[in-house]
């Protein structure tokens, strides 16, 4: 922050009580999930018409409880689309997990990035052609 490196807990720990906006990251199991949200500015970045912050979140029933997430994006780029966005993580990691389970990634170790890398990549590949195949044939069934 301000071109000085800082740990996100302390600058998170010393945030006032106001300021929050109350946000919907959008529709979970049991209806909207609500949360009191913040943004922190970051260093400005190279890349013109774009700006770094960071995305804080508390949630309504343990505001002691604070999630930050590092947000990239567009200038004009408002909170509520971040935490729309932010809300979104739930269907890619429950996404992965399904596929980990599918193709075979559910008990891999890899002791690289580029192990990682090459393997999930393959198996989400795969994961989506049998999610293709599998609308495809109930289509076809209804």
């Amino acid at each position: 922050m301000g071109w000085r490196q800082q740990q996100v807990k302390t600058i998170v720990a010393a945030l006032p009580p106001e300021g929050w906006t109350r946000l919907s990251a959008g529709d979970g199991s049991k209806g909207p999930r609500w949360y009191n949200g913040r943004g922190l500015p970051l260093a400005e970045p190279q890349e013109p018409g774009w700006r770094r912050w960071w995305l804080v979140r508390r949630r309504l029933s343990v505001p002691t409880e604070l999630t930050a997430s590092r947000v990239f994006a567009p200038q004009d780029t408002t909170l509520a689309e971040v935490v729309q966005v932010a809300g979104t993580r739930w269907t890619i990691a429950s996404s992965v997990e399904a596929a980990k389970g599918e193709v075979g990634l559910d008990g891999y170790e890899v002791r690289s990035w580029t192990g990682w890398s090459r393997q999930i990549t393959l198996a989400m590949w795969a994961y989506a052609l049998l999610v293709i195949w599998r609308a495809g044939t109930m289509a076809v069934e209804a």
